[in-house]
């Protein structure tokens, strides 16, 4: 199908109500945004940890490339939004026929299996099994997150393949994902041998994808809203970020059943110190240690005693 390319010139201020108004009311099928300045003198980087805030909410100037099925209707949006006296500073740079492309095949270029041991790998769905994987998670890209590309998932999933050969069955007897995403650290559970799992997450979109993904995988799991965790657990997962994760202590360590462990990720290096005081200083308390790193990312796991 040929679209259209429309290509708007912002400024900071109009780059986020501008793009709303073309999804939400002009029938735009994507908008990219990119500096306007970018490859010259001008050009700004923006830079920011995960979970922290960029230093700055975008560039001085940006340019807006917006998708549209029609002509005609690049062409009336374009008008609308140039008769608007809040659009002031915009301006249209081109409006052309998108570039030739097949845009379901480029989207699945961008994902490859992933190997998380030599013998387990997350594939996508329309790739081969890559022929020295003997445990598999089939997960394609989807609104969730955990596709296994991050290496938060990966020392997760890293952690569950290489403990599970020493772990005692109280510890798979009941599991619990906390903040699931996708599912994907649920799943690898279930790989590992895991019996009753609980995966929640407080964003409904998460937990039908969990739910799907588990059904893909032909994997038993319990999907739901945060409420569903109950009870002790010998395993209680955890990859969010480091503010959620101190905000969460109490709770998730009273989900850590006597002598279960407690996994964490999501946390950059500098975060260790302070996420063991938090977790060491509940009730129980669970001293936690870092057992993986990767690109600047650590993985903190400990027991309850």
């Amino acid at each position: 199908m040929a679209m259209v390319e429309l290509i708007l010139r912002a400024p900071a201020a109009l780059v986020e109500p501008v793009s709303d108004a073309l999804i939400d009311e002009l029938d735009a099928l994507s908008v990219s945004v990119e500096d306007a300045d970018a490859d010259t003198d001008a050009e700004q980087a923006l830079f920011g940890e995960p979970g922290l805030p960029a230093p700055a909410p975008g560039w001085a100037r940006s340019t807006l490339k917006v998708l549209f099925e029609q002509e005609a209707q690049a062409g009336a949006a374009a008008t609308l939004l140039l008769a608007q006296d809040w659009t002031a500073g915009l301006a249209v740079q081109s409006l052309q026929a998108a570039p030739e492309a097949d845009w379901v095949r480029l989207t699945q270029s961008q994902f490859e299996p992933v190997p998380i041991t030599p013998t387990f790998w997350i594939v996508p769905s329309w790739h081969e099994v890559p022929a020295a994987a003997r445990q598999v998670i089939r997960l394609d890209p989807g609104l969730a997150f955990g596709t296994g590309t991050h290496p938060t998932t990966r020392m997760c999933l890293r952690w569950l393949a290489t403990q599970h050969a020493h772990a005692e069955p109280a510890d798979l007897a009941r599991v619990l994902d906390y903040g699931c995403g996708s599912g994907i650290l649920a799943i690898g559970a279930a790989l590992m041998g895991a019996r009753h799992i609980d995966a929640v997450d407080i964003d409904p979109a998460a937990v039908q994808s969990t739910r799907d993904n588990a059904g893909a995988n032909g994997v038993a799991l319990n999907p739901g809203l945060p409420e569903l965790a109950s009870g002790e657990y010998g395993l209680v997962l955890a990859n969010i970020l480091a503010s959620p994760l101190k905000l969460l202590a109490p709770l998730l360590t009273a989900h850590v059943a006597p002598g279960g462990w407690l996994v964490l990720a999501g946390l950059l290096e500098r975060q260790a110190d302070e996420i063991a005081s938090t977790y060491a200083a509940c009730s129980p308390s669970i001293a936690l240690s870092v057992a993986d790193r990767e690109d600047g990312w650590i993985l903190m796991t400990g027991r309850r005693a």
